[in-house]
């Protein structure tokens, strides 16, 4: 019988909203147990986090740093092997260069860390280190956005040349928002979220997306990001004109003030021959339009033979039963998991498109420093390659 994975979580005590996300993602597959955490800095409510959880009472730690040093102190065949880390954005770098340097492989919410500086940072630790680093960049693991990787990487539709991607949420349309739950408060103090708001949180998003969809970089920027709603001390709206670094021009609006939308993130990517279009919230569809012909609608299962076979292995039904959200997260967890079985086997495994990596961080947050030094210039032209360095 192979023995599961052994994994802590620093982060996603009562009240949080992610943590509960990553913990139904890591169980999904049967490949992962969670086995000991510090789930707040408030020491009560981690331990009742563990307790709900059914963790063994000596495995509930009062600090990340204890966590570390206990764990690395019990046997190579029970200790933490990963751990996922799920705080503000604030705890990121420290929680995750604890971890590298304790022995531990580390699988982050992004962004990596609250500044480009600290991504960078975060960067050299991660090589130094030797061990495993993931960024859960969900969004790029829905099986229909990998085939539609698949398709524009193959060039079926010739070579791209715009990009359109919009994410509008409206959950912080209103001032008294800041204040109507655990994770507003955190994402609204610059103190705890870092130097962008809404850019960071979702913006992030979509420029991954753009980059992982179309194998190029953005490589400038020309923006216009703001605070609507009035006292707000981060952006909440925005939008950005982009390059890619083939020549591929884009657009980015990224927006948590649109009153009424969900979490309604969409890309369209428009190449010699045709085009593509696929939106979050209906993860099941993609659209293929090609120049004289009617749409195709392709859909996700893993009995459509249409896909390509890597594709459908990110599937888990057949068509026509709805996967989702919590299933692109745990493809993440599932191949992640994999990578670290393979370390302690002694096999190198390939990393896998699902799970996102340190330069993909390192680029997330150039290119949130690029949109707010345009923004503060006027809306000038800024290029990113500098902050890649």
């Amino acid at each position: 019988m192979v023995k599961k994975i052994r994994m802590g979580m620093v982060g996603g005590g009562e009240g949080a909203f992610i943590g509960a996300i990553h913990r139904m993602a890591a169980a999904l597959d049967g490949e992962i147990e969670l086995v000991a955490g510090c789930f707040s800095g408030d020491s009560e409510r981690s331990r009742k986090t563990g307790e709900k959880l059914g963790l063994h009472p000596d495995r509930i730690y009062q600090s990340y740093q204890q966590m570390f040093q206990e764990e690395s102190r019990r046997s190579a065949d029970d200790r933490v092997e990963f751990v996922s880390v799920v705080t503000p954005n604030h705890l990121h770098l420290p929680v995750s260069i604890a971890a590298l340097r304790a022995g531990f492989h580390v699988l982050s919410d992004k962004p990596a860390a609250s500044t480009l500086e600290e991504t960078l940072e975060l960067k050299k630790e991660v090589e130094q280190s030797g061990h495993l680093y993931g960024l859960t960049h969900t969004y790029a693991a829905y099986p229909l956005v990998m085939q539609a990787r698949a398709i524009l990487g193959r060039r079926e539709l010739g070579s791209i040349r715009r990009v359109t991607v919009a994410y509008p949420q409206g959950w912080l349309a209103l001032a008294g928002d800041s204040t109507g739950s655990k994770q507003a408060s955190w994402r609204t103090d610059p103190a705890r979220s870092g130097e962008s708001g809404c850019f960071a949180d979702i913006g992030t998003h979509a420029h991954h997306l753009v980059e992982f969809l179309t194998g190029q970089h953005i490589s400038e920027v020309c923006a216009d990001v703001q605070a609507v709603v009035d006292e707000r001390a981060l952006d909440d709206d925005g939008a950005a004109l982009f390059k890619l670094d083939q020549g591929a021009r884009g657009t980015l609006t990224a927006s948590q003030v649109c009153g009424g939308e969900g979490n309604n993130l969409n890309i369209s990517v428009y190449c010699e021959d045709g085009s593509l279009f696929w939106e979050q919230e209906a993860p099941n569809q993609l659209q293929v339009k090609r120049r004289g012909q009617p749409v195709a609608i392709w859909k996700a299962g893993a009995d459509c033979e249409y896909l390509d076979g890597d594709v459908r292995s990110f599937c888990r039904t057949p068509q026509g039963h709805p996967e989702g959200y919590i299933e692109a997260f745990a493809n993440i967890y599932r191949d992640f998991a994999g990578q670290v079985r393979g370390r302690r086997e002694g096999v190198v495994s390939k990393n896998s498109p699902a799970v996102g990596n340190i330069d993909a961080g390192v680029r997330a947050m150039a290119f949130v420093r690029g949109v707010l030094e345009s923004s503060r210039a006027k809306s000038s032209w800024v290029s990113l390659a500098p902050y890649w360095k």
